[in-house]
């Protein structure tokens, strides 16, 4: 199994691109099986994840040709309507077929979702919408078992709490259902609002997009449409923590600052300097890192997807910081490995009390999910000596290339057997 062995100590200088957002291509290419027409997608990241998603559309009948950066989907010969175990449990994004198989087809058997280990994550404001949508739900076997007689019916959906994926798997069934749907508090990331944009060009009806409020007026039919997926700030936000923690310089071209302000004025509170250029945005810290206390909410607030690496960046500040989660009950799994490398991490509850040490030191560590796994390359960046991160399979779902980005900004890092 692949690890991946940096020697830290070096700041960063150069350019780093920031690939398409993996959160918002694959709703997208989940969206392909609203219609028998193709959809192209351009600005693919090249990851783990979107290879696992292409493989379950294949199989149920659909179609993937990848170019480079460039995908085209086609469900004209979608027959089969299951989702099986062996690809769902890989990644939790797979649910996101259960909304359109069911609004296009009249019916959907689907596995319970996996993914990261990082909280339990339940499906249930799916299935309680698509049953207040018309739609029959019965848990088998592991399995969502869902039907419906004719067409699912426009509702007033209105979410308990925020949840992406719930936005998204309604969003995509209200575009075929009979009458308008309107869904409150739904989730307001960027990403919903990409597969929004590209529903739209798709022939949907949709209001409010971007807002807590979307009101969808179904059609019979959607047809093809191009598309270019948006950024990923959580990358983009990544490689801002890279450059930070090694008082580095770097420019992030592609990189979209309004999508990460939550961010952005955290890490100025911090101590990181920004400014905008011509392809993007450059980063520098030039004066060392303040110790600022952060509370993980959804959009538009600080995102879970951000917390361990702004862990990672407090681990080497002047003071200290209290970190609150409040997404995900189970997203600390990445301070033990920390606290190896010699952080001074305790946690309470939901909280984490970060003070920062003067210096960080190599070790080998355990990757347990995504977002912990590159905290814990940010924390190798920074450290004195070797670290050996193992389980390293987690990084190549979410980051293209991430060797190679910050190798080329003077990063000692390589991939080793």
């Amino acid at each position: 199994m692949d690890k991946i062995r940096i020697t830290g100590g070096r700041a960063l200088q150069g350019v780093i691109p920031i690939s398409g957002a993996k959160n918002a291509a694959l709703p997208l290419m989940a969206a392909c099986l609203l219609t028998d027409k193709p959809l192209e997608l351009s600005n693919m990241p090249e990851l783990a994840d979107i290879a696992t998603m292409a493989k379950l559309l294949e199989q149920h009948g659909a179609t993937c040709e990848r170019r480079k950066h460039k995908m085209t989907l086609c469900a004209a010969g979608v027959e089969n309507v299951k989702a099986p175990y062996e690809l769902v449990r890989t990644m939790r994004a797979s649910v996101l077929v259960l909304g359109p198989l069911l609004a296009r087809f009249g019916k959907a058997e689907v596995s319970l979702p996996g993914g990261c280990a990082i909280g339990t994550r339940p499906i249930d404001m799916h299935l309680k919408a698509l049953e207040e949508m018309g739609a029959s739900i019965k848990l088998r076997d592991g399995y969502v078992h869902a039907s419906v007689k004719g067409r699912l019916k426009g509702a007033n959906i209105i979410f308990d709490q925020v949840s992406v994926g719930a936005t998204e798997n309604i969003l995509m069934a209200a575009c075929l259902a009979d009458g308008t749907t309107t869904i409150t508090n739904a989730a307001r990331e960027p990403e919903v609002a990409d597969l929004a944009r590209c529903l739209a060009a798709m022939g949907a009806e949709i209001e409010g997009i971007g807002t807590s409020r979307m009101t969808i007026r179904g059609k019979k039919k959607l047809h093809g449409a191009s598309h270019r997926v948006v950024a990923d700030r959580i990358e983009m936000g990544t490689y801002i923590t890279c450059a930070a923690v090694t008082h580095g310089v770097v420019e992030l071209t592609g990189a979209d600052r309004a999508m990460l302000l939550p961010v952005i004025e955290k890490y100025e509170e911090a101590g990181v300097q920004f400014s905008d250029t011509k392809k993007g945005l450059r980063v520098s810290c030039p004066d060392g890192i303040r110790g600022v206390d952060v509370m993980t909410q959804p959009h538009p607030g600080f995102p879970t997807d951000m917390q361990a690496q702004f862990m990672a960046l407090m681990s080497r500040a002047r003071g200290a910081s209290m970190i609150t989660e409040t997404v995900f009950e189970n997203r600390f799994m990445h301070v033990p490995e920390l606290v190896r490398m010699g952080a001074n991490i305790n946690v309470h509850g939901r909280s984490a009390m970060v003070r920062g040490v003067r210096n960080l030191r190599g070790a080998e560590v355990m990757a347990t999910d995504l977002r912990a796994s590159v905290s814990l390359v940010i924390a190798a960046l920074a450290a004195k000596g070797d670290t050996l991160i193992h389980r390293v399979y987690h990084l190549d779902r979410g980051y293209e290339r991430l060797e190679e980005k910050l190798a080329a900004c003077g990063a000692d890092i390589e991939r080793v057997g």
